[in-house]
């Protein structure tokens, strides 16, 4: 994820068919974040605390309904950690993490478990 001037460039984000379907491809205007279905960071150690800090807010503020980090050297061990229900002030009113390994639990439209025992964890 990097900072495009003011923008945040996530590594996946989940848009709604039909938005991508009326999308102008000659534009290279971004979408609307409060658009995006889901959006999905994975943290590498220069980028976690960022992942974790500024990018969450900021997708809390912008709306984003589900922000899912995937955190290899969180301080609790390696956690995939879904936030959801946004607030304008910069947070998020829920919050379930789980350590790589066990199913996190994605909320409608997905609702399924996403399986994290294939994630790799930190490198030793």
């Amino acid at each position: 994820m990097a900072p495009l001037g003011k923008l945040y460039v996530p590594d996946l984000v989940v848009m709604p068919t039909e938005l991508i379907a009326a999308a102008d491809p000659a534009t290279s205007d971004p979408m609307d974040a409060s658009e995006a279905l889901l959006v999905v960071e994975i943290t590498s150690r220069g980028n976690a605390r960022e992942d974790r800090t500024k990018e969450y807010r900021a997708y809390a503020r912008a709306g984003v309904p589900m922000y899912l980090l995937i955190g290899r050297f969180d301080t609790r061990g390696p956690m995939a950690t879904l936030f959801t229900e946004p607030n304008e002030d910069g947070t998020y009113k829920h919050t379930d993490a789980v350590p790589f390994g066990k199913p996190l639990a994605m909320p409608s439209p997905f609702d399924v478990q996403l399986m994290t025992g294939e994630f790799p964890g930190p490198a030793v």
